[in-house]
């Protein structure tokens, strides 16, 4: 019986590195092969430094998957990102925002096969926990995922996926996108000091927007998805108008005050042509850890009686989980590890795939 890549991506996880977290979690396991038993991938370290000190790592690894059933042979090369050659002309500093360019009409970034944005009518049902989670799930299915974090004010994305590095950018123009836990991503956090506040207009709204669809190099890509901000405002109507989307998902808790404002945003979908490809339900109950009680503290049904309404399909309904905020405080999304809850999003992956959307 053969090896699979899933099998060595749990045994890697079991290896750990000064601060706790795996070699998987650091997304530090690159060019992974499987042919015949023979077993081949790259541990890239940050720095050539950093590599140097993982030397036992690296052997503990290759003793690690030389001991599964079915491995004939492993192949481990220990690599670093080294640090850029200095130049005597610096690259052109990449701005940020501005007024958008002018399109002639709604367009993809070359390579993405779908956009799927993910949407609500108001903050706080954790629209951005659905979105790393289900972007990190999908990737877990042997998607290429993409994951656009469109949120300008209130940038999360970052945070969720443990990354807060500046992309680059070769020429002042073409943004080099960044990658943790299998996801490229790209997100406005990344370009601004963290804590600093952005205080822009429509315009430099929608022109950020326009930049980080169309100058990102993303790659080939099953699908983009895209964290928008919660509302109705200038970035959903950019995006609806200038992109071609393939659908939205709409995220939501049960109680009616969301409700409202969820049903708000599928209008707004509606009227601008795009399709709703399903609903999802946060915070659907709470279980006690002590006593294994359920407490429906925002009320019961309310998402499924709106998507049995809509007659769109009801994508998956989520718990209120504390290992999911603590992980996604953490830098690793809940969907990276084996957890219920990372079953949870596995199966709302599954679902999407099975029905052609990503």
């Amino acid at each position: 019986m053969s090896v699979t890549k899933a099998e060595i991506e749990a045994a890697l996880a079991r290896i750990n590195l000064p601060d706790g977290r795996s070699l998987m979690a650091h997304d530090m396991v690159r060019a992974l092969t499987v042919e015949e038993g023979v077993v081949r991938f790259v541990i890239e370290a940050p720095s050539a430094d950093v590599a140097r000190a993982m030397a036992p790592l690296r052997d503990a690894a290759e003793k690690l998957v030389a001991e599964l059933p079915g491995v004939t042979k492993v192949t481990v090369a220990l690599t670093a990102h080294g640090p850029a050659a200095k130049s005597a002309t610096p690259p052109p500093s990449l701005k940020i925002g501005g007024h958008p360019k002018p399109q002639d009409g709604p367009t993809k970034p070359s390579g993405v096969q779908r956009i799927i944005a993910i949407g609500s009518g108001k903050g706080g049902v954790g629209k951005s926990t659905i979105s790393t989670n289900l972007a990190v799930a999908l990737a877990r299915e042997g998607r290429k995922v993409g994951l656009l974090d469109a949120d300008i004010y209130g940038p999360s994305i970052p945070r969720m996926m443990g990354v807060n590095r500046r992309p680059a950018s070769p020429d002042g123009k073409t943004i080099i996108p960044l990658h943790a836990h299998g996801v490229t991503l790209m997100s406005i956090g990344f370009m601004m000091e963290e804590g600093k506040a952005t205080i822009w207009r429509g315009p430099m709204l929608m022109g950020a927007l326009q930049q980080m669809l169309g100058q990102v190099e993303w790659g080939e890509l099953d699908v983009l998805l895209v964290d928008l901000p919660p509302g109705t405002g200038d970035v959903q109507l950019t995006l609806c108008t200038k992109s071609e989307l393939t659908g939205a998902i709409v995220v939501s808790t049960p109680q009616d005050v969301a409700l409202i404002d969820a049903r708000k945003a599928l209008d707004m979908f509606a009227t601008l042509k795009t399709p709703v490809l399903g609903l999802i339900e946060n915070m659907s109950m709470f279980v006690c850890p002590d006593c294994g009680s359920q407490h429906e503290i925002f009320g019961r049904g309310g998402v499924a009686a709106e998507a049995q309404q809509l007659g769109v399909p009801l994508l998956g309904t989520l718990p209120i989980d504390l290992e999911t905020r603590l992980a996604g405080d953490g830098g690793t999304p809940v969907a990276a590890g084996d957890s219920p809850m990372a079953q949870a999003y596995a199966q709302i992956a599954q679902g999407l795939i099975k029905g052609g959307m990503a």
